[in-house]
């Protein structure tokens, strides 16, 4: 599912001498315990297909329950017909009567995995050349383990919080096709995560590719996803006799036009600010265009440079890439029906109606069909620049990577935000671990995380939370 943050400009290397000790000498005890409770993560499988969440949330609450947390504290839940969909709700009590809680949110399912597709066995965690192998690395076990591993060192340490710390772990961020444990909570049992803000994936740190952060982010924002289908239909016949009105030609055109066409650039708040701060620390072409952007949506030579990276193009605008194609109906018969599966993520300002007639008019044969299908996540709602997040997470960037900015920006994907911030939960994604430009894998083969990306941002979300958790 979901990109770390992106670009800015500085490096690694100026990091703390703290996080360099933790990074380049050999594992601390309480890091091999991190490690060990990671792997079990990552190590369960969790995908729709093959996996089970209820398996994962038992051993989160095993651990929990082993570090001193009691029966009281920990909610396994399941919904009915669901049994392979479960998640767990824990709680750190605070001390203080008038401090709202926080919620650390994180998913615990994972896209599926082919053993057969990848170099590694996507289901056991391996360490090699600097990096975490396996199937939920990026996306999200990290961050999973660290919440957990966060509650497990505070209740080791005697810490009693002002206000109480809430950890949601939950199923169907990725597919949803059964449930979706954060839609379930918060429709069923909004009481059991209610917070004045929640905490979770989307933000992260971004690196040049070559080791250097150049990057933290904070998320404050994200795109909305839906799913069209392109469909033509045609009275087919015998394959013997073929003519030039063919299903599958005419979706190939349709498709083709689609790879071709771009959408705007549309900028919200968030992300014409992320590109006029991250550009101007970049100091580069890339950086200069960025900037130039900002300023002027309409450069089109400063939107070709910033459009030629990736993550960049996302942010800039609203997407749609085919991702899914069904045809035909015998090997010896012209089809009678084709069809090709659209994913869109789409930019704050913009709707399913407007990127509807956006394809319409991009491939321009009426005998296309174009249709809404799927589940409707409900769009996320924004959460506000609030003084009293982003200031203590801009404070610790400052200390753990001196020279690296803290930037608000908007995610690419979608997270269980959707379900979370519209019952009055403002959701944020935290800085911290940090990923490549590449993507790391997520939702493709051979995912990864760097070894201390996870070292150095365990350490970091766990003064953050302890942070938030001691103010009123």
């Amino acid at each position: 599912m979901k990109p770390f943050a992106i670009a800015a400009a500085t490096a690694l290397a100026l990091s703390t001498a703290a996080a360099s000790a933790q990074t380049a000498a050999p594992p601390r005890p309480d890091q091999l315990a991190f490690r060990a409770l990671f792997k079990e993560l990552v190590e369960t499988d969790t995908s729709i297909s093959t996996g089970s969440c209820t398996a994962a949330a038992e051993k989160m609450a095993a651990r929990l329950k082993a570090a001193g947390y009691t029966d009281q504290q920990l909610t396994l839940f399941k919904a009915d017909g669901f049994p392979l969909d479960g998640g767990l709700v824990a709680q750190l009590p605070g001390t203080s009567p008038t401090a709202k809680p926080m919620l650390l949110l994180g998913h615990l399912d994972v896209v599926n995995a082919r053993r057969e597709d990848w170099q590694r066995d996507p289901y056991t965690l391996i360490e090699e050349g600097g990096y975490f192998y396996g199937r939920g690395t990026a996306d999200m076990k990290v961050l999973d383990a660290i919440w957990v591993d966060t509650l497990i060192r505070l209740k080791q340490q005697g810490y009693k919080p002002k206000r109480t710390i809430k950890l949601a772990l939950t199923c169907g961020e990725e597919s949803g096709t059964r449930m979706n444990g954060a839609q379930w909570l918060a429709e069923n049992h909004p009481d059991w995560i209610a917070a004045e803000f929640a905490l979770n994936e989307g933000g992260g740190g971004t690196t040049d590719g070559h080791g250097k952060l150049v990057s933290q982010a904070i998320q404050t924002g994200e795109k909305s996803n839906r799913t069209f289908e392109l469909e033509t239909t045609n009275v087919g016949g015998h394959s013997s006799i073929p003519i030039d009105d063919n299903a599958i030609y005419e979706l190939a055109d349709a498709i083709e036009k689609l790879r071709a066409y771009k959408f705007p650039v549309h900028f919200n708040d968030t992300t014409r600010a992320y590109f006029a701060r991250a550009g101007a620390e970049q100091k580069d072409a890339t950086g200069r265009a960025m900037v130039a952007l900002a300023a002027n949506p309409a450069d089109r030579a400063a939107e070709a440079i910033v459009s030629a990276d990736r993550t960049h193009n996302s942010m800039l605008r609203t997407t749609c890439v085919a991702t899914m194609l069904e045809a035909g109906h015998a090997v010896n018969a012209l089809p009678q029906r084709a069809k090709a599966t659209v994913s869109c993520r789409i930019v704050p300002g913009e709707d399913a109606d407007t990127t509807r007639a956006a394809l319409i008019a991009a491939i321009g044969d009426p005998k296309v069909k174009v249709t809404l299908v799927g589940r409707l996540r409900p769009v996320a709602v924004p959460p506000p620049l609030d003084p009293k997040i982003i200031a203590p997470a801009e404070k610790l960037v400052a200390r753990y990577f001196p020279g690296v900015s803290l930037i608000p920006t908007m995610m690419t994907g979608a997270t269980d935000a959707t379900f979370i911030a519209p019952v009055g939960i403002p959701t944020y994604g935290v800085p911290g671990p940090w990923g490549d430009p590449d993507g790391n894998g997520m939702h493709g083969l051979n995912e990864r995380i760097e070894v201390r990306s996870a070292y150095v941002g365990r350490d970091f979300l766990y003064d953050l939370v302890k942070d938030y958790a001691g103010r009123e």
